[in-house]
């Protein structure tokens, strides 16, 4: 018998897509896809960021041709973390029995978990607009660091729709307050170095490392690499910095609590120089623009906590 008046059916929101986090079957890696297409794979490795992918496939990091992807060295590309030191050990500091840039970067971290960003409030929305994967390492996971100090470090990498973030939380869990340097060593892919500037970096001094630390001037110019290029710029973080290719924006990087921008591109000799850099003309893909603080040490007292971290934008 047919009802004078039906209940109204209650409307159902059609399910939104989410991002999708795998980890690799050898346990090596962790991959994120969002529902727009961008993905980002982090070795377990060093929780070192190796690929960078727009939603269209194309690679926003450079990554050698020869890298080692098997935990036996730092990987050569991609973003490996530097800490607690930046370049070679300090003989006479605390720092001094450890390997150039420090353990991070080659030390097996713990995948912690992942968290999204609330679906967009937008029409037309594809879902979430961000992941988030956690990573953790602390001195109870080495065994031999020949640093003798207690720290939990936990390492967050975030991909939206338009931007990669990185960022760095420092905890001082001993008694002993310490020094150390952070520094997030970007390698961005570009397609040609001799049409590439990076401009917010006019006004910067900087340590000129090709000859010998030299403190050189700010060039009040916008940079372009036309030879081996190392260079330590201090910048405010709250200025931009951009990479511009063929005049027109390629990259822009803002940063949260670290003052210095590595600049350095190997050229040919050096690219040919270095075992695990491919291919050798591969110095012409890429750009490294390097988000830190490494021209003077960060004093972590016990029990205290440091945190800092980059955003990357591809436009």
């Amino acid at each position: 018998m047919d009802r004078a008046k039906k209940p109204a059916a209650i409307p159902v929101s059609p399910i939104q897509p989410t991002p999708q986090v795998s980890i690799s079957d050898d346990n090596s890696r962790v991959t994120a896809n969002l529902p727009t297409g961008e993905q980002v794979d982090v070795l377990l490795y060093g929780a070192t960021v190796i690929s960078w992918k727009a939603a269209n496939g194309k690679e926003n990091l450079f990554l050698s041709s020869k890298a080692h992807l098997d935990g036996s060295k730092p990987v050569r590309g991609g973003i490996p973390l530097v800490f607690p030191v930046f370049g070679p050990p300090h003989p006479e500091h605390a720092t001094g029995k450890l390997p150039q840039h420090g353990f991070a970067r080659n030390s097996k971290w713990e995948y912690l978990g992942k968290s999204s960003s609330e679906s967009s409030s937008l029409p037309n929305s594809t879902g979430d607009a961000s992941v988030k994967l956690d990573f953790g390492l602390s001195n109870s996971m080495l065994a031999d660091s020949k640093w003798n100090y207690h720290f939990n470090l936990t390492y967050s990498v975030t991909l939206s729709q338009d931007s990669l973030e990185t960022s760095l939380v420092v905890r001082n869990t001993g008694s002993s307050n310490y020094d150390f340097h952070v520094l997030f060593h970007t390698y961005l892919a570009i397609d040609d170095i001799n049409q590439i500037t990076v401009s917010g970096l006019e006004k910067a001094a900087f340590k000129d490392k090709v000859q010998g630390g030299q403190e050189m001037q700010a060039a009040g110019k916008p940079i372009s690499i036309e030879s081996e290029t190392d260079r330590i710029y201090n910048a405010p973080p709250e200025q931009a910095i951009k990479v511009l290719e063929h005049g027109k924006d390629r990259y822009e990087l803002s940063r949260d609590m670290l003052s210095d921008v590595v600049v350095w591109n190997p050229w040919i000799e050096k690219a040919k120089g270095m075992a695990d850099f491919g291919p050798e003309d591969g110095y012409k893909n890429m750009i490294c623009v390097e988000a830190g603080s490494v021209s003077a040490w960060n004093t972590l007292e016990a029990g205290d906590t440091w945190e800092g971290g980059q955003r990357i934008k591809a436009l």
